[in-house]
């Protein structure tokens, strides 16, 4: 599961949306400047738009959050497991900005990991309700 939701998210960084490579970097490294333009002027931008960059960016890194700990009981820890988010959610950014297919975006980052965290949380709620469930019976 881990490796085909990867995969369809390779795909959708570096091919999806009609994406052509560039012919120079692209790049932004002041956080909170994009997500700061699609709230400030967001009727500049078509609304699929806004929701592709920024709903998007969270919600398909959810389930991140959910499955790397899962398979992985070392990310159970919270630290670890940003940590080892945010190596490769950059990884990710910065191949995007040497084979110029997309840009390397510093909000990206942010709003991915965002995106991990609220999976992170989700699974520890769901986890500890089982856990009542358990203790109750």
């Amino acid at each position: 599961m881990l490796i085909t939701y990867t995969l369809f998210l390779f795909y959708w960084m570096f091919f999806a949306f009609s994406r052509t490579k560039g012919s120079e970097f692209r790049y932004n490294l002041t956080p909170f400047s994009t997500i700061r333009n699609y709230f400030t002027y967001y009727d500049h931008f078509p609304f699929h738009i806004w929701v592709i960059n920024m709903a998007g960016n969270i919600g398909v890194f959810i389930p991140f959050g959910i499955i790397l700990p899962v398979l992985f009981p070392r990310l159970t820890n919270f630290f670890r497991f940003i940590v080892v988010f945010i190596i490769g959610i950059t990884s990710l950014e910065v191949l995007q900005l040497f084979s110029m297919l997309g840009s390397f975006d510093v909000d990206d980052i942010i709003l991915n990991t965002i995106g991990a965290v609220i999976g992170f949380i989700l699974l520890f709620v769901i986890r500890g309700r089982k856990r009542g469930r358990k203790k109750r019976r």
